[in-house]
């Protein structure tokens, strides 16, 4: 199992392009803070994007990529200031498609798309994120690879479009993540730990069989070491036991059984590892604060 596949697919990544836009300037625009996750590339021209501070704003030119994640609104503009920015419905019902300007080789040709993380898996993804990160891809990247696939798609219309663009994206966001937690000091201590083999067979172990009695021996055979030698590399690379890692993440994905709200207590006891709807609620109270059913309450509101 790949950790990172299986956090993309219990966080239920969902994306899709939502605007191409050809811009002549002066033009900008901003973008909602609502919006869990932007990606932004150019493919003619150039374009600056910026959270709060245009003074820190980043040039993007083609092939390069921008994401941006949710929470405070952010600028896009042929220049870093504000007051040529539009909100995005006036802007992009005037620079959306061909459109006017199309042939005007001062016109900025860019991509947005967007992207919702459910649940606390979700959460967690986008938290070992910056709020604001910018890759500059080589020639033979392959985010600019995948750019530049996006591009080509674009020329024209063409059966199955939608589709061809939304897989596209799924990729850009993989390689985007990888890119991000490779050189982050925030990436997530998971990811850098599944770096290592040995810390990776039980790892995945536990995410595989989240349910088994797992014990550390049993745990430190499967990773090729000593008991002693496993706890410490563990502890050491994830900040937690073994024990506490796999407690944590059966809470987590009892979470996201509670959102989904398809399965009884007695189902979700089972399914991460207690031997009771009892026992389950015990743990989940003690290490999130509510019981199981009120905490549901609460979060579907």
């Amino acid at each position: 199992m790949d950790l990172l596949h299986d956090y993309l697919v219990r966080a239920r990544a969902s994306g899709a392009v939502f605007a191409r836009s050809v811009a002549r300037p002066p033009w900008g625009l901003t973008l909602p803070g609502s919006i869990q996750l932007s990606l932004h590339t150019v493919l003619r021209g150039h374009a600056w994007v910026w959270l709060d501070d245009p003074a820190a704003a980043e040039r993007l030119l083609p092939g390069d990529l921008a994401i941006v994640v949710g929470g405070r609104d952010h600028h896009i503009a042929d220049e870093p200031a504000p007051d040529r920015c539009l909100d995005h419905e006036r802007f992009w019902a005037a620079n959306t498609g061909a459109g006017a300007g199309a042939d005007d080789p001062r016109a900025a040709v860019f991509l947005c798309g967007a992207y919702r993380l459910a649940g606390d898996v979700g959460r967690s993804l986008l938290q070992a994120l910056p709020p604001m990160l910018v890759i500059r891809p080589s020639a033979h990247d392959q985010v600019h690879d995948v750019i530049s696939l996006i591009s080509r798609e674009l020329t024209q219309p063409a059966p199955g479009q939608q589709t061809v663009l939304d897989r596209l994206l799924d990729v850009l966001l993989v390689l985007v993540l990888r890119a991000s937690y490779q050189h982050s000091p925030t990436a997530p201590r998971w990811y850098r730990a599944a770096e290592d083999p040995r810390l990776a067979r039980a790892l995945q172990a536990m995410h595989e069989e989240p349910a088994r009695t797992w014990s550390v021996p049993e745990l430190a055979q499967l990773s090729t070491m000593s008991r002693a030698s496993f706890a410490r590399n563990f502890e050491r690379a994830l900040g937690q036991t073994p024990m506490q890692y796999l407690t944590d993440w059966r809470l987590t994905l009892a979470r996201e059984y509670l959102l989904a709200d398809e399965l009884t207590l007695e189902q979700i006891a089972r399914r991460t590892g207690y031997s009771s709807p009892n026992a389950f609620a015990a743990t989940f109270r003690r290490h999130v604060g509510l019981p199981p059913g009120r905490w549901r309450q609460e979060i579907a509101g």
